[in-house]
C-alpha cells in the first residue's frame, strides 16, 4: 500500500513537471502594495457594472479596473465573506454582518443587519459565507446559519451543535455539512440530514455541484464523489490522482461546465467538464501565491483568485496563451519555426525544441549554446543563423556548415536550389550545395558591411544598414564580386527593415513603408501599407512574412498588424491585434512570428518566452465606460470624502470652486487588452483629448459657465458603447452676479446721471469761465488798447516834452546869448566911449533889458510846460525859498553851470556860487549832498 501511494505521488509530481512547458492563459497579479490592504483575501464577488469586490483582512476592497479602493471594516475586524446582490454588497466579519450601498458621491456606506438580531452572537463568531436565495440572504458562521428575509427584514437563526465549515446553494436549497454527521439540507426552516456517506463525515466538503444531471461532492483531500443510484462513489477522472495529493480549499463550477479548484499550497487546478486536467497553475507558473482562499468567475469568464498573499485573475477564455520561461533556461526568443511537428525556439541562450503536442519542457540542442539570430526553412532543410556560424538542424541535432562568425540570416538566391545567400557581421556569403551537403562557396568581394537585412532582386542585392542607409549592390553573374555599390542615405533609421513580399521590395522605417520602383530605381512611399502605423506609433521596421498564410506582419507601439490580400481584389487589407509593446514585452527590432499547425494560431517571441494568439478566435467584446467619482481639486484639497461630489446630480459650483478632478473607469479585466480613455469638456474645449491609459482628468481655473464632461474608452480598435457624461455649472464671481450686475446697472444709470450733471456743471462752469475769460480778454484787450493809447499819449507827451524842452533850451540859450551880447555891448561902450554921458541912455536901456523879468517869465512858462510838477514839488519841499532861489533851482534842474547861469541872473559866476551856497543852507543839505543831483531827483 505504501509503495502504491509513493507511485501515485511520483506520478502526480511527474504530471506537474511535464506541465511546466504549458502555454497558459494570461495571469494578472496584484500585490498588497497595489491595493494597499492586507495580504489575505477571503471572498470575491462582482456587481452588475462589473466592479469587483474583495473581502480582505483589512476591509472591503473595490476594484473597477482602474483603481483599488479600500473601505475599512465596520468594526475593524477581518471581513471573511462578500456577496453582491443588486445594488447592495453584503459582507460578514467578526460578530457583524450587513450590507454596503453606494451613495451619490460614489462612496460605499455600511448598514448593519446584525444589530437587528435580538439573539446574542456566540463567542468569537465569524461569518464565512453568504448566499443569495430568492428573497433571502443567508449568512453562515461555523456554528450558525442566519437567514435574512428581504421582504420583512426578519432574521431566522439555525443553530448547529457541530461545526459547519461551509454552506452551499443547490437548486435554491441550502446544504451544509456537519463534521462527523454528514450533509444536511434546510427544509421549512429546519435542518434535515440527507447524505451521511462516510467520506462526508470524515473529510471536509468543499463544494456541491449539480453537474450533467448528477450530484458531485468535492472533498478537501479525496477529490470528487458522484451520486449514482442513490449512492456516492469516487468520480473516476484523470485528475483524481492529483486531487488526492493536494489539499483543496475552494472550488467553483464554471459556466462552461468546467471546474477550477483552489488549493492550500499547490495553486489553482483547472479541469474540463469531464474532469480532465487542462492546466495546473501555481506560483512557479505565474500565480502570486500558491494558497487560494477564494475563487470567482466574473461576467467575462475570468477567474479571480483571492490568495493568502495577494489577488490574481486568469483570462481563461483569452485568445492569448503564454509560455513564460520562469526558470530562465531558454531566455529571450529571437526566432521560432515549426518543422515536422517540432517547435524550435532560437534564443539568446541557444536553440531549443520540443514536440508540439507534448507537455514536455523545451530542451537545448547540443552545440547551439549562445545567440541564435534566425531560423529559416528552405526546401525541407532548417538553417540556423548563429553567433558562431551557420547550422543545419535535423530534429534534435545540429551540424555546423559554416564557422564564419555572426550569421544574421540565410535566404534563397533567385530560386536556385543549389545556392543560398547568407548575411554576416562582415558582409555577404554564398552557400553552395554539393554531393556532401551545404558549404561556403565564396564571400562577395567588395562589400564588407554588416548584412542583417538583405534581399535579392534579379542581379542586384539590397542590404539595409539602419545607420548608413540602403546599399544597392550590382554583382557579377557568379555572385562572387560586387561590380558597383551605391547607398541611399536618405532612407535610414533605427530598427528599419527591408523585405521582399509578393515580388515587391519593401522598406520600412518611421516615415512609413516604401516600395521599390524598378523603373526609376528609387523607393516610393506605399500609401496603403503605410497606414499600418503612424510616425508616433512606429516602433520597429522589422517585417515578417508568414509563408503559411502569406501574411505580412508589422509591429508597432500600439498593436501587431498583418496584411493580407482582399478576396475580391489585390488591394491589401490591414488587420490589427491590439497588443501593445509594453504588454507583449517583445525584443524591439528582433520581432518574430511563426504560424503554428492549428489554423489561425501564431507564435510571437518575447523577452522571456513567447505568446500565442488565435487570430480567428480573437474578438473584442462590448464594454462601457463609467464615471467613478467627481472630486474638487486644487492645492488645498485632499483625498477625502468631503471633497467628493454627487455624480447623479448636475453640479453647481461657486466661482472659486473651479478646479475639478474626474475619475472614470472601464471594468474590463484583460491582461493584454488595456483600455484607453479620451475625454472632452464641452463648453470650453470642443476637441477630444488624445487617447491615454490614464483614468482621470483634472481641470483647473475653469471660467464661469455651463460645462458637460464627456468620456469614452477604447480597447483595441473597439470604442465603448456609451459616452459617460457629467454636467455642471460654475457660477459667475460675486462681482459679476445678477445682483451685482443690477447694482452695476443702477450704478451705471446713477453714475451716468451724476456724470451728466457733473459734465453739465462742468461745461456750465467752463462756459462761465470762457465768458469770464472773454470778458477778461476784452478787458485786457481794452486795457492793452488803453495802455497803447496811454503809451501813444505818453509818447506824444514825451515828444511834446522834448519839443518843450527843446523850446526851453532854445529860449534859455537865446536869453543867455542875448544877455551875453548886451553885456559885451555895455562893456564896449563903457570902455571905448569917452563921452559917458552920450552912451548913458544906451547903457540904461541895456541894464533895463538885462534886469527886466520878461525873459524870466518866458523861461518860466516854457519850464512849466516842460516840467510842470517840479516847481510845485520844490515849493512844497522848501516853502521858504525866494523867487530868485526858485529861479536858480530851475536853472540848476536844466543842469546849467554857474558860468551859464550868471548871464541869466545878470550877476557874476562868483555871485552864482554864493547863491548856490545859500540855497544849500536853505535846503538843509549836508556837505556831502550834491545840490544839482538833489534838484534833479525832485
Amino acid at each position: 500500500m505504501n509503495n502504491t501511494k509513493k507511485i501515485l505521488i511520483l506520478v502526480s509530481l511527474v504530471i506537474g513537471a511535464t506541465l511546466f512547458a504549458q502555454e497558459l492563459p494570461p495571469i494578472k497579479n496584484y500585490a498588497p502594495s497595489d491595493y494597499l490592504a492586507e495580504n489575505q483575501n477571503w471572498a470575491i464577488s462582482q456587481a452588475g457594472d462589473k466592479v469587483i469586490y474583495v473581502a480582505n483582512s483589512k476591509g472591503l476592497l473595490e476594484f473597477n479596473g482602474a483603481k483599488w479602493t479600500l473601505f475599512p471594516s465596520p468594526n475593524e475586524t477581518i471581513i471573511r465573506s462578500v456577496k453582491v446582490v443588486g445594488d447592495k454588497i453584503y459582507t460578514g466579519c467578526y460578530t457583524e454582518f450587513g450590507y454596503w450601498q453606494e451613495d451619490d458621491f460614489g462612496m460605499l456606506q455600511y448598514n448593519s443587519l446584525s444589530k437587528k438580531i435580538k439573539k446574542d452572537f456566540k463567542q468569537d463568531e465569524e461569518f464565512w459565507n453568504i448566499l443569495d436565495m430568492d428573497q433571502w440572504i443567508v449568512f453562515q458562521s461555523l456554528d450558525r446559519i442566519y437567514i435574512y428575509d428581504l421582504k420583512d427584514n426578519s432574521v431566522n437563526v439555525i443553530d448547529s451543535d457541530t461545526s459547519s465549515p461551509k454552506i452551499f446553494n443547490l437548486n435554491q436549497s441550502i446544504y451544509f455539512q456537519r463534521l462527523g454527521k454528514g450533509i444536511f439540507k434546510i427544509e421549512n426552516g429546519k435542518d434535515v440530514l440527507v447524505y451521511d456517506a462516510e467520506p462526508f463525515k470524515q473529510d471536509e466538503v468543499i463544494n456541491i455541484f449539480q453537474h450533467q444531471g448528477d450530484l458531485l461532492v468535492l472533498t478537501r483531500h479525496n477529490g470528487f464523489y458522484k451520486n449514482q443510484n442513490d449512492s456516492f462513489n469516487k468520480w473516476n477522472i484523470t485528475a483524481d490522482t492529483l486531487l488526492s495529493n493536494v489539499s483543496i480549499y475552494s472550488a467553483l463550477e464554471l459556466t462552461d461546465g468546467g471546474f477550477v479548484l483552489g488549493t492550500i499550497s499547490h495553486g489553482m487546478i483547472y479541469l474540463d467538464e469531464n474532469g480532465n486536467l487542462i492546466s495546473h497553475i501555481d506560483q512557479i507558473k505565474g500565480l502570486r501565491n500558491n494558497t487560494v482562499l477564494s475563487l470567482y468567475e466574473d461576467f467575462d469568464n475570468n477567474i479571480w483568485l483571492g490568495l493568502d498573499n495577494g489577488i490574481s485573475y486568469v483570462n481563461l477564455k483569452s485568445a492569448f496563451k503564454v509560455y513564460h520561461d520562469n526558470k530562465g533556461v531558454a531566455g529571450s526568443v529571437y526566432a521560432s519555426v515549426v518543422l515536422n511537428n517540432i517547435l524550435y525556439l532560437g534564443t539568446n541562450q541557444g536553440l531549443f525544441y520540443k514536440e508540439l503536442d507534448s507537455d514536455t519542457d523545451f530542451r537545448l540542442i547540443n552545440s547551439t549554446q549562445g545567440q541564435v539570430w534566425s531560423l529559416n526553412i528552405i526546401g525541407q532543410t532548417l538553417f540556423c543563423g548563429h553567433h558562431t556560424g551557420t547550422f543545419i538542424i535535423d530534429e534534435n541535432k545540429a551540424r555546423r556548415i559554416a564557422d564564419i562568425q555572426g550569421t544574421w540570416n540565410v535566404s534563397d538566391l533567385n530560386g536556385d536550389p543549389n545556392l543560398l545567400l547568407q548575411g554576416n557581421y562582415d558582409g555577404l556569403y554564398v552557400l553552395e550545395k554539393s554531393s556532401d551537403g551545404w558549404h561556403i562557396k565564396n564571400k562577395i568581394e567588395g562589400f564588407n558591411h554588416s548584412s542583417r537585412y538583405f534581399e535579392t532582386l534579379e542581379e542586384e542585392i539590397f542590404v539595409n544598414h539602419e545607420y548608413k542607409g540602403v546599399f544597392r549592390i550590382e554583382v557579377d553573374s557568379a555572385f562572387s564580386k560586387a561590380k558597383n555599390v551605391s547607398v541611399d542615405t536618405l532612407i535610414k533609421g533605427s530598427n528599419s527593415g527591408i523585405l521582399k513580399y509578393k515580388g515587391d521590395l519593401l522598406y520600412s522605417y518611421e516615415n512609413g513603408i516604401l516600395k521599390y520602383d524598378k523603373k526609376d530605381k528609387t523607393f516610393v512611399k506605399d500609401s496603403i501599407l503605410s497606414k499600418a502605423y503612424t510616425k508616433d506609433e512606429y516602433l520597429s521596421g522589422k517585417m515578417t512574412v508568414d509563408n503559411k498564410n502569406d501574411y505580412l506582419w508589422v509591429f508597432t507601439n500600439s498593436n501587431i498588424s498583418f496584411v493580407s490580400r482582399g478576396n475580391l481584389s489585390n488591394t491589401p487589407i490591414i488587420k490589427s491585434i491590439p497588443l501593445t509593446e509594453n504588454v507583449r514585452s517583445g525584443i524591439v527590432g528582433y520581432e518574430s512570428v511563426t504560424a503554428l499547425e492549428e489554423e489561425g494560431k501564431y507564435l510571437f517571441g518575447t523577452s522571456s518566452g513567447y505568446v500565442t494568439i488565435d487570430v480567428d478566435d480573437f474578438s473584442e467584446r462590448d464594454f462601457s465606460v463609467n464615471i467613478s467619482s467627481i472630486r474638487k481639486a486644487g492645492k488645498n484639497t485632499g483625498e477625502n470624502e468631503k471633497e467628493l461630489l454627487s455624480k447623479s446630480l448636475k453640479g453647481s459650483f461657486e466661482s472659486d470652486e473651479n478646479n475639478l478632478e474626474m475619475s472614470f473607469y472601464t471594468a474590463d479585466y484583460d491582461k493584454y487588452l488595456r483600455p484607453s480613455y479620451q475625454f472632452q469638456l464641452s463648453g470650453i474645449y470642443s476637441n477630444w483629448s488624445d487617447w491615454s491609459q490614464k483614468s482621470s482628468a483634472t481641470f483647473e481655473n475653469l471660467p464661469f459657465g455651463e460645462y458637460t464632461f464627456n468620456v469614452r474608452a477604447k480597447i483595441g480598435d473597439r470604442i465603448s458603447n456609451n459616452i459617460a457624461t457629467y454636467s455642471f455649472k460654475i457660477a459667475r464671481p460675486w462681482y459679476i452676479s445678477n445682483l451685482m450686475l443690477t447694482f452695476y446697472f443702477l450704478g451705471a444709470v446713477l453714475g451716468s446721471i451724476i456724470i451728466h450733471n457733473l459734465y453739465k456743471r462742468h461745461y456750465h462752469k467752463r462756459q462761465q469761465k470762457l465768458i469770464e475769460k472773454n470778458k477778461r480778454d476784452i478787458e485786457l484787450a481794452k486795457a492793452q488798447n488803453e495802455k497803447e493809447i496811454i503809451k501813444i499819449k505818453n509818447e506824444q507827451l514825451k515828444e511834446e516834452f522834448r519839443s518843450k524842452s527843446n523850446e526851453l533850451a532854445a529860449s534859455t540859450l537865446s536869453i543867455i546869448k542875448k544877455n551875453e551880447l548886451l553885456s559885451k555891448v555895455k562893456e564896449q561902450l563903457v570902455s571905448n566911449v569917452e563921452d559917458k554921458n552920450s552912451v548913458k541912455p544906451i547903457i540904461t536901456i541895456i541894464d533895463k533889458s538885462l534886469n527886466q523879468n520878461d525873459d524870466w517869465e518866458l523861461f518860466k512858462e516854457a519850464f512849466n510846460n516842460a516840467d510842470r510838477k517840479f516847481l510845485k514839488k520844490l515849493k512844497k519841499a522848501h516853502p521858504n525859498l525866494s523867487p530868485n532861489d526858485i529861479r536858480l533851482c530851475a536853472y540848476l534842474r536844466l543842469n546849467l553851470s554857474s558860468k551859464e547861469i550868471a548871464p541869466l541872473l545878470n550877476i557874476s559866476p562868483r555871485s552864482v556860487e554864493i547863491k548856490r551856497y545859500r540855497l544849500r543852507k536853505k535846503m538843509d543839505l549836508t556837505h556831502d549832498d550834491n545840490l544839482v543831483n538833489y534838484i534833479l531827483k525832485l
